[in-house]
């Protein structure tokens, strides 16, 4: 019995508090709060004691491995232990699963624009089936792309921002449609009631003055492809006559960024198996003088030659943390950079509804097709199970949307006993799918990777303290 009762303890505490040490800081995350604790090596091992001993049994802990300890220091440190619990600041129970229940009915706010179903590059490990999604290529029509600024206006309530994502495929291909619907979108705004953002992603290939000038006036964000040092960007990201991209992009990208003044642009990579030491395609990037960048890990089957593996865990967290040290001491030099995995607010941040819900994936976001079909997120695009209507008829598989408004935290059985759950809001859905057969299962290598993001952007905070 006593037996069982400890590991019962155990579980209930795991859910309340995650404590790790990582650039030698002591770091408490109390899960339900949000609270952060830098600690020293006392305090670290009280209240990691605390839950599952109570007061009386830590204390004795605390004794015998801090023999020359000050009984009031003692004192003083459970007192504030039992002054942060007393405060919900340490220990707090979940009082949110009932705020799942309660969000209201969400309305569309952001729509991606497939708007080329064609790609002039031949990326190894692209989820778009090298930007076809399955089907023949196709570009967007002017209609149609209209059509979708309607349907959002529509369809969004009393919202009165509203984003439009251009994606592909590569959407360079389709560009004359694209400044027309953002052309179409600027009249809509003349009356007043709605405001539109545009973002696109793009390869780079057909960038020029005239995507620089349109772009740097009307897009404000501008997400650009690229993986990282040259031999690991060509060896992924191919040109159809099998050449590499790095050299052509690389230069367009500095030329852009640089009209830009450096600012709303993410030059975002990908990384595979074949490059597990990721870090060094990222601080490539700083080197070249772009300081917005992104660097996700490609979600493909294991068995793919460049699939990550869960043995590659330790290299891959390995990674994260070589760049979070690197990216301090770049910090102290005036050389630092924006890493976007690493960004983290404590103080504000996401309310609970979005930390609960997540991206709004199939409710406060869609995906349109050049056909206009309508997809939750440009994920599911081409999976006709997840079709859930289009922009003419409007919503007509309601019970697939309906999925994934219940869709969250609270929904995922894998998120009950995670301390990262109001940081991930449930990770992604389309991720979720491929690995598990279900939106609400979890991904679980991806899982990993992102709680040691999480763990590196609360120490770089800690260091900032």
């Amino acid at each position: 019995m006593k037996g069982g009762g400890c590991i019962a303890a155990a579980a209930i505490w795991r859910l309340m508090i995650h404590s790790y040490k990582l650039g030698g800081f002591n770091i408490i995350i109390d899960a339900a709060s949000g609270s952060v604790h830098r600690v020293d090596d006392v305090a670290y091992d009280a209240i990691n004691a605390y839950e599952s001993e109570g007061e009386a049994g830590t204390r004795q802990l605390i004794k015998e491995k801090y023999p020359d300890l000050p009984e009031s220091e003692l004192t003083e440190l459970f007192s504030g232990i039992a002054e942060l619990k007393d405060n919900d600041r340490l220990f707090a129970p979940d009082r949110f699963s009932g705020a799942a229940a309660n969000q209201g009915e969400k309305t569309l706010k952001a729509l991606c624009l497939n708007v080329s179903h064609l790609c002039n590059m031949e990326c190894s490990y692209c989820f778009a089936g090298r930007g076809g999604y399955g089907g023949d290529g196709e570009l967007m029509t002017l209609e149609t792309g209209v059509r979708a600024i309607d349907f959002l206006v529509e369809n969004s309530g009393g919202r009165k921002n509203l984003d439009i994502d251009f994606f592909g495929g590569e959407p360079l291909l389709n560009w004359a449609v694209v400044k027309d619907i953002v052309r179409y979108a600027r009249k809509v705004e003349q009356a007043g009631s709605k405001k539109f953002r545009f973002t696109l992603t793009t390869n780079g290939l057909l960038i020029d003055d005239d995507v620089i000038s349109f772009a740097n006036r009307e897009i404000h964000n501008v997400v650009m492809s690229l993986d990282g040092r040259r031999e690991v960007n060509d060896a992924s990201r191919r040109l159809p006559g099998g050449g590499g991209s790095y050299d052509e992009v690389s230069a367009k990208f500095r030329k852009l960024v640089e009209a830009r003044g450096g600012k709303n642009y993410y030059i975002r990579g990908t990384f595979t198996r074949n490059n597990l030491d990721f870090a060094s395609d990222i601080l490539h990037m700083a080197d070249m003088g772009f300081t917005e960048l992104s660097m996700e890990p490609a979600v493909a089957d294991p068995g793919a030659p460049y699939g990550l593996r869960p043995e590659d865990l330790p290299a891959l967290c390995g990674q994260y943390e070589e760049l979070a040290s690197e990216m301090l001491a770049r910090s102290k030099d005036g050389r630092g950079f924006t890493f976007y995995h690493f960004k983290l607010d404590l103080t504000g941040g996401p309310c609970i509804y979005k930390r609960i819900a997540g991206c709004g994936v199939g409710t406060e976001y869609l995906a349109v097709t050049p056909r206009g079909e309508l997809y939750p997120c440009h994920q599911f695009v081409g999976n006709k199970e997840f079709m859930a209507g289009d922009l003419w008829r409007g919503i007509t598989n309601t019970s697939l949307l309906d999925g994934f408004k219940d869709c969250g935290i609270y929904s995922k059985p894998g998120c009950a006993q995670c301390w990262a759950r109001l940081y991930c809001s449930g990770g992604c859905a389309a991720n979720a799918y491929r690995a598990s057969g279900s939106i609400d299962g979890v991904y679980e290598l991806g899982c990993e990777l992102f709680k040691k993001r999480i763990e590196c952007a609360i120490m770089m905070k800690a260091a900032l303290v």
